[in-house]
């Protein structure tokens, strides 16, 4: 019995574990990071399904690419979760690997709305006018500035060229939902049918350049290119 209460004993003494500030700092910038990204991928899930359905209505190619940047958004998003809920020591290998899926999802759409853009102008192909597109670019165009914004600050504290290059993905988005507000908004006022898949093809081009430097690992410039970038 001695020995049992002297047992107790040495592990009540036994000091806590202490966690540095600069560990607390960088784990609540990880949380952060996960809710922005829980945020993405519920949001893009919901613009997808609008998207889809009022671009198969009304034979959109820039509202359909736009549905499917969404679901592209929501597979980087959750790539980003998984890179995020990884265990210490194993995040700068999975740091890697989330910005080739991130880049390969940009090389991807650039390659779907490229091709339908130039054969409906090739076609001549005209899309009718959607009220419900207009108002799901609109929202966009005021929502995805600001969780852009957020996730590239975020991405340069915890040094994650992954993160900032879905962060620029959903800027991207930004600057995709004002132009098909433009593309449709022709067509819908003045019938320009070739506004909208010009609109497609600036949205292809937009995908390539940003793919690009995702895969060079120019997401967030040199701030996050330091040996040091996957730690935390």
């Amino acid at each position: 019995m001695g020995r049992e209460e002297g047992c107790r004993a040495e592990v009540s003494a036994a000091p806590p574990v202490l966690v540095s500030p600069s560990a607390r700092h960088a784990e609540a910038l990880r949380q952060r990071a996960i809710r922005l990204e829980y945020f993405t991928v519920g949001w893009n899930i919901l613009e997808a399904v609008v998207a889809l359905l009022a671009g198969g209505a009304t034979s959109s190619i820039a509202l359909v690419g736009f549905g499917l940047d969404s679901i592209i958004e929501t597979m980087s998003g959750v790539t980003l979760l998984w890179r995020f809920r990884q265990r210490r020591g194993e995040e700068a290998r999975a740091e890697s690997r989330a910005v080739k899926v991130v880049a390969a999802t940009f090389f991807a759409l650039a390659s779907y709305v490229g091709f339908e853009a130039a054969s409906d102008l090739w076609l001549r192909h005209a899309p009718h006018f959607s009220l419900p597109g207009l108002f799901l670019a609109a929202l966009s165009l005021l929502i995805m500035p600001f969780l852009g914004v957020a996730k590239r600050r975020l991405a340069v504290q915890l040094k994650s060229p992954a993160l900032a290059a879905d962060g620029m993905e959903t800027l991207l988005c930004a600057y995709l939902s004002g132009t098909l507000l433009l593309g449709l908004g022709a067509n819908g006022l003045f019938g320009w049918w070739w506004a909208d898949p010009v609109a497609g093809l600036v949205i292809a081009g937009f995908m390539v350049r940003e793919g690009l430097e995702t895969w060079r690992g120019e997401a967030c410039g040199d701030r996050c290119n330091r040996p040091d970038y996957g730690s935390s």
